[in-house]
């Protein structure tokens, strides 16, 4: 395993992250084997998160033992000091341990400050001076509120999405941390599942020392996949370049990057699948989609009241329901 000094923080750290988002969805054998085996292999930064379900009472299970040879990092989206303090005492518990490593604030649309109106960053820094948190992070999904929070120098550690389908001003991002010693975790490095070559995502996110890619693992052959990757870094070369540059013509654009904070849809519309489905159908299992389930759940976009919730609250600045009719037209002209 390569390591790298994670920022201003000084941990040491495997340049493989374990992202744990995806555990929720397979029995507690399955995910304690999984996490169990990354650590295992060298496998050192965990990422999680209060709002993911069972993800942290799971690492808690399988790596509790081992607590202090490992990075764990969660993060609230709470806006309330209070409720705040409390997700850190459920992550704790949850956990199993006495302090996280690296607690993030959750996408907020702002950069919390010391002395701020909404109290949050003091509340922070009173676990901190608790022992609870030892580094201070945020994870956002918007450039702005990145570069804000990277440059304010308050922040040990920034999570953001980084893949081959990041921009060049995303990609600049890199550098901005690098100036101000801030630890990178990278997020949503196969986006959200629509890349399926995880060879050419690797070696594409190697290229950057500083960024600590926190891969989101289900399954023990995609861990294998990426520890492979790991024991012998491959090459950015043509044919991988080739891939890139044809993902990239295909999908940069008018492209839904599946973060999620479009929901929950008043009209139970599931957005983030939806809004991906001529790429899913594409590059994923077909029959799954074409299901009468799935079937219905792309009719459902009729029921859009246009209450604007999903374009208020999408990072990305997508127009959702223009995007959300045209895939619905496409799918049901493929089937």
């Amino acid at each position: 395993m390569q390591h790298t000094i994670f920022g201003k923080t000084g941990l040491k750290v495997g340049r493989t992250g374990f992202g744990a988002i995806p555990i929720q969805r397979i029995s507690y054998d399955e995910s304690t084997a999984i996490l169990r085996h990354a650590y295992e292999n060298g496998v050192t930064v965990y990422d999680t998160a209060f709002g993911y379900t069972t993800s942290e009472d799971r690492i808690g299970t399988a790596l509790s033992h081992v607590r202090d040879k490992i990075v764990l990092c969660t993060k609230s989206p709470e806006t309330n000091p209070a409720g705040m303090l409390a997700h850190i005492e459920n992550s704790l518990q949850k956990m199993r341990t006495d302090y996280v490593d690296v607690f993030q604030f959750h996408n907020p649309d702002f950069v919390p400050r010391p002395g701020g109106e909404d109290g949050l960053y003091d509340a922070l820094v009173k676990a901190q001076t608790q022992g609870k948190v030892r580094f201070i992070g945020i994870s956002s999904h918007k450039l702005s509120v990145a570069h804000e929070a990277v440059g304010s120098g308050l922040y040990d550690v920034l999570q953001y999405p980084f893949s081959y389908l990041s921009d060049d001003k995303e990609l600049a991002l890199t550098d901005h941390c690098k100036t101000h010693n801030v630890g990178i975790l990278g997020m949503k490095g196969m986006c959200g599942g629509i890349l399926s070559n995880a060879k050419a995502a690797f070696a594409f996110l190697r290229q950057y020392e500083n960024i600590v890619p926190i891969w989101g693992i289900q399954k023990m052959e995609e861990l294998d996949e990426f520890l492979t990757y790991e024991a012998n870094p491959p090459a950015l070369d043509d044919d991988l370049q080739k891939t890139i540059e044809a993902d990239r013509a295909e999908l940069l654009g008018n492209f839904c990057r599946a973060c999620g904070y479009c929901q929950p849809c008043p009209a139970k519309i599931p957005i983030q699948m939806a809004a991906r489905m001529e790429f899913l159908m594409g590059r994923m299992v077909r029959e799954r989609f074409v299901s009468e389930e799935w079937q219905q759940n792309m009719r459902n976009i009729d029921n859009c009241t246009d209450c604007g919730h999903c374009i208020a609250n999408c990072p990305y600045d997508i127009n959702v329901p223009e995007l959300l009719k045209d895939q619905q037209t496409k799918y049901f002209a493929a089937i």
